[in-house]
């Protein structure tokens, strides 16, 4: 499997660790999967993202 980028990016590793927070917990609600793998990365610029596995 490869790698699905989330289109944003945030200012602080913790907004991104929110999101992914919720990828893992609340998906089911809206009738998607949860991602089977979930991790924050830090762009070249320093901001931070999500990227998962589905």
């Amino acid at each position: 499997m490869k790698w699905i980028y989330w289109v944003r990016l945030y200012d602080t590793k913790f907004q991104a660790g929110c999101l992914v927070k919720r990828m893992e917990d609340d998906w089911w609600i809206y009738g998607y999967n949860s991602p089977s793998e979930a991790e924050v990365f830090r762009s070249r610029r320093g901001r931070y993202g999500v990227r998962f596995k589905v």
